[in-house]
């Protein structure tokens, strides 16, 4: 996990027909815990929502087999039930819960040490890549976090 970069996933455990599981550590230092908070660095809420649509965002780009990008609309229900700091070991789920008419539905949490820190249920476009290096990159990044069914990565 690269906070201030908004690389959240770090790799994908898990893929299945309408789920995924992938596992997040957070660095030791990041400048994000500069300011959130000076002598109680903890993880952003916002940054933990990013998580969980990332998360669902891969799902989702495996099952368009990278063909179609999710992009996302809205996020409803966002409950933070615990503080992640620097150095956790994350576990982030998400299922997809809709699907059609351009659009998909995920629920999403997020787990630390075996106890739900944050969940919620995210919406999403899904359309047509627009710009290749758009998908080069995000072909890229699949392969580095090891996302199975596209060119490069193996099964998880």
């Amino acid at each position: 996990m690269r906070l201030e970069y908004f690389q959240m996933v770090d790799r994908v455990v898990t893929l299945g027909a309408d789920h995924i599981s992938v596992e997040s550590q957070v660095p030791e230092t990041s400048p994000v815990f500069e300011g959130h908070f000076p002598g109680y660095p903890i993880v952003p809420g916002v940054l933990l929502v990013e998580t969980m649509a990332q998360t669902a965002g891969w799902l989702l780009l495996a099952l368009e087999r990278m063909e179609r990008m999710p992009f996302l609309l809205k996020v409803n229900g966002a409950n933070f039930r615990g503080f992640v700091g620097p150095g956790a070991k994350l576990v982030v789920e998400a299922k997809r819960t809709h699907d059609g008419s351009g659009y998909a539905v995920a629920e999403a949490r997020i787990l630390s040490e075996g106890k739900r820190v944050a969940d919620a249920e995210i919406t999403f476009r899904i359309m047509p890549f627009p710009a290749e290096a758009l998908r080069e990159a995000m072909t890229a990044t699949a392969s580095r976090i090891g996302l199975p069914g596209h060119s490069g990565a193996g099964q998880a």
